[in-house]
Protein backbone atom coordinates (compact mmCIF):
# COMPACT_ATOMS: atom_id res chain seq x y z
CA UNK A 1 0.00 0.00 0.00
CA UNK A 2 1.45 3.34 -0.95
CA UNK A 3 0.90 6.16 1.49
CA UNK A 4 -0.98 9.24 0.30
CA UNK A 5 0.47 12.72 0.38
CA UNK A 6 -1.93 13.61 3.21
CA UNK A 7 -0.69 10.66 5.30
CA UNK A 8 2.93 11.62 4.63
CA UNK A 9 2.31 15.20 5.75
CA UNK A 10 0.50 14.06 8.91
CA UNK A 11 3.30 11.59 9.66
CA UNK A 12 5.94 14.31 9.31
CA UNK A 13 3.97 16.65 11.60
CA UNK A 14 3.61 13.83 14.15
CA UNK A 15 7.33 13.00 13.99
CA UNK A 16 8.28 16.67 14.39
CA UNK A 17 6.04 17.00 17.46
CA UNK A 18 7.30 13.76 19.00
CA UNK A 19 10.87 15.03 18.62
CA UNK A 20 10.08 18.55 19.87
CA UNK A 21 8.28 17.20 22.94
CA UNK A 22 10.82 14.46 23.60
CA UNK A 23 8.02 11.90 23.52
CA UNK A 24 9.00 8.30 22.91
CA UNK A 25 6.20 6.28 21.40
CA UNK A 26 5.29 2.61 21.01
CA UNK A 27 2.41 1.01 19.10
CA UNK A 28 0.17 -2.04 19.50
CA UNK A 29 -1.69 -2.45 16.22
CA UNK A 30 -4.26 -4.99 15.14
CA UNK A 31 -6.46 -4.06 12.17
CA UNK A 32 -3.89 -1.62 10.77
CA UNK A 33 -1.23 -4.39 10.69
CA UNK A 34 1.61 -2.02 11.63
CA UNK A 35 0.64 0.69 9.13
CA UNK A 36 0.97 3.53 11.65
CA UNK A 37 4.45 2.47 12.75
CA UNK A 38 5.56 1.82 9.14
CA UNK A 39 4.33 5.25 8.07
CA UNK A 40 6.20 7.00 10.90
CA UNK A 41 9.18 4.71 10.30
CA UNK A 42 9.64 6.23 6.85
CA UNK A 43 10.57 9.59 8.43
CA UNK A 44 14.35 10.16 8.71
CA UNK A 45 15.49 10.39 12.34
CA UNK A 46 12.34 8.75 13.73
CA UNK A 47 14.45 6.25 15.66
CA UNK A 48 15.03 9.01 18.23
CA UNK A 49 11.37 8.72 19.29
CA UNK A 50 9.88 5.52 17.84
CA UNK A 51 10.57 2.71 20.31
CA UNK A 52 8.79 -0.04 18.44
CA UNK A 53 5.55 -1.66 17.45
CA UNK A 54 3.77 -4.95 17.79
CA UNK A 55 1.16 -6.33 15.42
CA UNK A 56 -1.26 -8.40 17.45
CA UNK A 57 -3.80 -9.41 14.88
CA UNK A 58 -5.08 -12.58 16.56
CA UNK A 59 -6.64 -12.80 20.02
CA UNK A 60 -3.93 -15.18 21.26
CA UNK A 61 -1.27 -12.59 20.38
CA UNK A 62 -3.18 -9.86 22.16
CA UNK A 63 -3.40 -12.04 25.24
CA UNK A 64 0.04 -13.68 25.14
CA UNK A 65 2.13 -10.70 24.08
CA UNK A 66 0.23 -7.78 25.59
CA UNK A 67 -1.59 -9.34 28.53
CA UNK A 68 -5.10 -8.64 27.27
CA UNK A 69 -7.51 -10.59 29.46
CA UNK A 70 -8.60 -13.72 27.53
CA UNK A 71 -12.00 -13.58 29.26
CA UNK A 72 -12.68 -10.21 27.66
CA UNK A 73 -11.61 -11.49 24.26
CA UNK A 74 -13.89 -14.54 24.61
CA UNK A 75 -16.87 -12.53 25.85
CA UNK A 76 -19.29 -12.16 22.90
CA UNK A 77 -20.69 -8.95 24.41
CA UNK A 78 -17.25 -7.29 24.44
CA UNK A 79 -14.91 -8.94 21.84
CA UNK A 80 -11.50 -7.81 20.62
CA UNK A 81 -13.07 -4.80 18.89
CA UNK A 82 -13.76 -2.82 22.04
CA UNK A 83 -12.71 -0.05 24.37
CA UNK A 84 -11.43 -2.44 27.11
CA UNK A 85 -9.19 -4.27 24.64
CA UNK A 86 -7.76 -1.00 23.28
CA UNK A 87 -6.98 0.01 26.88
CA UNK A 88 -5.30 -3.28 27.73
CA UNK A 89 -3.32 -3.33 24.48
CA UNK A 90 -1.90 0.15 25.16
CA UNK A 91 -1.15 -0.69 28.78
CA UNK A 92 0.52 -3.97 27.82
CA UNK A 93 2.78 -2.54 25.13
CA UNK A 94 3.75 0.36 27.40
CA UNK A 95 4.74 -2.07 30.17
CA UNK A 96 6.86 -4.02 27.65
CA UNK A 97 8.68 -0.87 26.51
CA UNK A 98 10.28 0.92 29.48
CA UNK A 99 11.77 3.76 27.42
CA UNK A 100 8.40 4.72 25.89
CA UNK A 101 6.25 7.34 27.57
CA UNK A 102 3.31 7.15 25.16
CA UNK A 103 1.52 4.11 23.75
CA UNK A 104 -1.02 3.97 20.96
CA UNK A 105 -3.22 0.94 20.41
CA UNK A 106 -5.64 0.21 17.61
CA UNK A 107 -8.12 -2.61 17.33
CA UNK A 108 -11.01 -2.89 14.92
CA UNK A 109 -12.66 -4.67 12.05
CA UNK A 110 -12.12 -3.11 8.64
CA UNK A 111 -13.80 -5.82 6.59
CA UNK A 112 -14.54 -7.63 4.48
CA UNK A 113 -16.76 -10.22 6.13
CA UNK A 114 -17.10 -8.31 9.37
CA UNK A 115 -20.06 -8.90 11.64
CA UNK A 116 -22.62 -6.21 10.82
CA UNK A 117 -22.29 -4.44 14.17
CA UNK A 118 -18.48 -4.27 13.82
CA UNK A 119 -17.99 -3.48 10.14
CA UNK A 120 -15.78 -0.40 9.94
CA UNK A 121 -15.53 -0.05 13.72
CA UNK A 122 -12.22 0.72 15.44
CA UNK A 123 -11.02 1.73 18.88
CA UNK A 124 -7.81 3.72 19.27
CA UNK A 125 -6.19 4.10 22.68
CA UNK A 126 -3.64 6.69 23.78
CA UNK A 127 -1.89 6.06 27.09
CA UNK A 128 0.85 8.07 28.73
CA UNK A 129 3.29 6.40 31.12
CA UNK A 130 1.83 8.24 34.11
CA UNK A 131 -1.79 7.27 33.33
CA UNK A 132 -3.84 4.31 34.40
CA UNK A 133 -6.04 2.35 32.00
CA UNK A 134 -9.04 4.19 33.50
CA UNK A 135 -7.55 7.62 32.78
CA UNK A 136 -6.32 7.03 29.25
CA UNK A 137 -8.04 8.33 26.14
CA UNK A 138 -9.87 5.92 23.81
CA UNK A 139 -11.56 7.02 20.60
CA UNK A 140 -14.34 4.99 19.00
CA UNK A 141 -14.13 5.46 15.24
CA UNK A 142 -16.80 4.38 12.77
CA UNK A 143 -15.48 4.27 9.23
CA UNK A 144 -17.81 4.68 6.24
CA UNK A 145 -19.03 1.89 4.02
CA UNK A 146 -18.29 3.85 0.86
CA UNK A 147 -15.46 6.10 -0.33
CA UNK A 148 -15.40 7.83 -3.73
CA UNK A 149 -12.19 5.97 -4.64
CA UNK A 150 -13.90 2.65 -3.84
CA UNK A 151 -15.22 2.58 -7.39
CA UNK A 152 -11.64 2.12 -8.62
CA UNK A 153 -9.53 -0.96 -7.98
CA UNK A 154 -8.79 0.11 -4.39
CA UNK A 155 -10.37 -2.18 -1.83
CA UNK A 156 -12.66 -0.89 0.90
CA UNK A 157 -10.28 -2.35 3.50
CA UNK A 158 -7.33 -0.39 2.07
CA UNK A 159 -9.35 2.83 2.01
CA UNK A 160 -10.44 2.25 5.59
CA UNK A 161 -6.87 1.57 6.70
CA UNK A 162 -5.67 4.85 5.22
CA UNK A 163 -8.63 6.76 6.68
CA UNK A 164 -7.94 5.23 10.10
CA UNK A 165 -4.20 6.00 9.76
CA UNK A 166 -4.97 9.66 9.06
CA UNK A 167 -7.39 9.87 11.98
CA UNK A 168 -4.85 8.29 14.36
CA UNK A 169 -2.11 10.70 13.24
CA UNK A 170 -4.51 13.65 13.58
CA UNK A 171 -5.44 12.58 17.13
CA UNK A 172 -1.74 12.16 17.95
CA UNK A 173 -0.95 15.65 16.68
CA UNK A 174 -3.74 17.14 18.81
CA UNK A 175 -2.63 15.17 21.87
CA UNK A 176 1.00 16.22 21.45
CA UNK A 177 0.01 19.86 20.85
CA UNK A 178 -1.80 19.84 24.22
CA UNK A 179 1.13 18.42 26.17
CA UNK A 180 3.78 20.55 27.79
Amino acid sequence: MSISQQSSILAQQTADLLKAKGTKIVFAESCTCGLVAVTLGSIPGISDVLCGSTVTYRDMSKSGWLGVDPKILADPTITAVSDPVARQMASGVLKMTPEANLAVSVTGHLGPNAPENMDGLAFVGFMRKEQSECDMLVHRIELPEFYPAHESNVSLRTLRQEDLLNQILTYLIALLDQST
